[in-house]
Order: C-alpha cells, then structure tokens, then sequence
C-alpha cells in the first residue's frame, strides 16, 4: 500500500501521539494494517512534519518524493504533486520556507499546544481562500513531463490537486490524479488506485 500525502489533515510532530486522540488512533489502525501488508508513506503538503516517530510505532516505510517503483514490467513515478505546482507561488515559497531544517527544527522546539494553534490558523486561511472561490494552480504538465523522462516512467501518480482525472501529456507519457477522501461528503469520496497485471483501477471503497 502507497500513501502518497496528505493522509492527515495536518500533522505538527510525532509527539501529538502522545495525546492519545485522533492521531492515535489513526497510528493504531495504521499498524494494524502494515501487519498484513506493507505500507510505504510519502509526506503532502499537510502532513510533511510526520517523522520517524509515526514510521516506527506502525513499522511503515518512508519514500521520497518523487520514488520510481517497477511493476509489470513498467515504471511508475509516484509523488504527491504539490512541487509541480509551479504556477502557485506563493505555495512554493512557502513549501520552500517549511520544508527547510531549520524551520522544522525551530518549530519542531516549540510547545504542542502552539504548534496546533499555528497549524489551525494555517488552515482558517486556507478554508477562507477556498471559500473566496480562488482557483489554486494545477499540477505544471510540461514538468511532470520533464519529472517521467528523468525517470525513464510513463505515467506519474500523484494527490495534492483533488481532481481525479487521466491527462494524456503525449508521446506515450500521462499523469493520474488520485481523489481526496471524505466519508462523510454526499456522495463519500474514498477512491483508490488498484495497480494490476491489467493496469490501473478506481475503485471506490464506499
């Protein structure tokens, strides 16, 4: 099983675990599924702060991002797609800003409590700019054309945008969106990707 972001809502540091709420209960229904399956874990933009904390207590692998798998004879370029957007810049200063170690390590050093208050600012923000109807930037085609043929793939995976969709980028290359997950939207949104000897499947698990 592939995790590709965002998985959390957000995530301010492994020691939210100790809190015995949410997160917690997420870690142990995690680790009861790595124990049946492998699972591989790549961070999002919402989630980029889950550490080794999170990867030990449910024995999940962390990937880079962008990670190449092999299956069937074929490549598959897996990201989350948040650093193709390139046309938001304003994002991509800021996910450069926060992505940084000594960012991490400042912030990382501050209590939880203000932590999560940062973290819920942050989101009122982004709540409020959804709700002004701004269009956020969609993933930049020609560089996840650029991204494939550096890794010798033909079709890139990724979340991020939540735009479920196949787009053709030619000459045998394409990117596949994953959807976003909410159980409780009408209709549910909980769609995977079932990679198989026959290809790829949506497959909603509502």
């Amino acid at each position: 099983m592939f995790i590709l972001g965002d998985l959390f809502e957000v995530w301010v540091g492994d020691d939210v675990l100790q809190e015995r709420g949410f997160e917690h209960q997420c870690e142990q229904v995690i680790e009861q599924t790595a124990s049946r399956v492998p699972i591989f874990f790549m961070h999002g933009n919402r989630d980029f702060l889950v550490g080794n904390g999170l990867m030990t207590a449910c024995n999940i692998t962390l990937l880079t991002d962008p990670t190449v798998i092999s299956f069937n004879h074929q490549r598959w370029l897996l990201s989350h797609g948040d650093a193709l957007c390139l046309d938001d810049t304003d994002y991509m200063a800021f996910r450069q800003q926060v992505r940084s170690s000594g960012w991490q390590k400042t912030f990382l050093a501050k209590p939880l409590a203000e932590r999560q208050a940062v973290a819920r600012g942050l989101r009122e923000q982004s709540e409020a700019r959804k709700q002004s109807g701004v269009e956020y930037a969609d993933v930049c085609d020609q560089a996840a054309q650029q991204l494939l043929l550096e890794a010798n793939a033909s079709t890139l995976i990724h979340g991020h945008t939540h735009k479920p969709a196949t787009h053709d980028l030619g000459n045998g290359l394409q990117r596949v969106v994953l959807a976003d997950w909410d159980a409780l939207a009408k209709p549910a949104r909980a769609e995977v990707l079932r990679l198989s000897s026959t290809g790829l499947q949506r497959i909603s698990t509502v």
